[in-house]
C-alpha cells in the first residue's frame, strides 16, 4: 500500500549544495497510505481528525528503502478519496506530509554519547538511533569491561568509557531491519586517530 515517493525540499540543502547530496538531517515531502480502522469511521466526524495520529504511527520510527530513518512526520493532509477494500472495512486514505529523516554512511564519523555498557561493548546513542561500539573496536591494547561501574577500561593506557561519555567514532557496518527497526545494528569504530572519548581527544590536542 505504500509507494514511498518522496521530493525532497531543496530550500532546506543550504547555499551551494548540491540535491544528491546527502546529509545526516533531512525533509521531504512524501506521499503515502495509511488504514483509517472501521472504529474511527463515525456520523458527524470528520476522519481528518485522525489523520495526524494515525500517519505518526504508521510512518514515525521505521527505516525506508534508502535506510533513512523517520523522526517525526507533520502536515499531513488528505489526498484524493480514500477507498474501502472489500472484506476489510477500513478505509484507505493517501495523505502527503513532510518528514524529518535521519541517515548515517558507511564510513561516516559520528558524535553520540554512551548509553549503555555491555560485555559486548558500548551502546552509543546517535541522534535517535543506537550503534554498537564493540570492545574489540574500542582501543589497541586490551580490553577490561567491569560491568560493577559499568565502565570499559584499556588495561595499558587506563583510557576509558562509561555511560554518559560523549563518543567520537567511524560507522563502520550496517544491517538496517525496514520490519523490525529495533532489530537493526550499526557498528563502529573509534581506534583510528581523531576518534574516541571527548577526554581522549583533548589529551591530544
Amino acid at each position: 500500500m505504500k509507494d514511498g515517493r518522496e521530493t525532497p525540499v531543496l530550500a532546506n540543502l543550504g547555499e551551494g549544495r548540491q540535491p544528491e547530496e546527502k546529509t545526516m538531517y533531512s525533509i521531504v515531502e512524501r506521499e503515502d497510505t495509511i488504514r483509517i480502522p472501521a472504529e474511527y469511521i463515525r456520523e458527524g466526524q470528520s476522519l481528518v481528525d485522525h489523520i495526524d495520529s494515525l500517519a505518526n504511527d504508521a510512518f514515525e520510527g521505521r527505516f525506508d528503502v534508502d535506510e533513512n530513518y523517520t523522526v517525526l512526520t507533520f502536515d499531513h493532509k488528505p489526498v484524493g478519496r480514500g477507498r474501502i477494500i472489500h472484506g476489510d472495512g477500513a478505509i484507505y486514505q493517501a495523505v502527503s506530509f513532510k518528514a524529518l529523516l535521519f541517515n548515517m554512511e558507511n564510513n561516516e564519523v559520528v558524535d553520540g554519547y554512551v548509553s549503555d555498557v555491555s560485555e559486548y561493548g558500548a551502546f552509543v546513542r546517535i541522534g535517535p538511533v543506537e550503534a554498537l561500539l564493540h570492545k574489540s573496536q574500542i582501543l589497541d591494547e586490551p580490553i577490561q569491561v567491569n560491568m560493577g561501574i559499568r565502565r570499559i577500561e584499556g588495561s595499558q593506557s587506563g583510557k576509558h568509557i562509561e555511560e554518559g561519555s560523549h563518543v567520537r567514532s567511524r560507522v563502520v557496518s550496517k544491517a538496517i531491519n525496514q520490519n523490525d527497526p529495533r532489530a537493526s545494528k550499526i557498528g563502529l569504530n573509534c581506534k583510528m586517530d581523531g576518534l574516541g572519548a571527548a577526554g581522549w581527544l583533548k589529551e591530544t590536542d
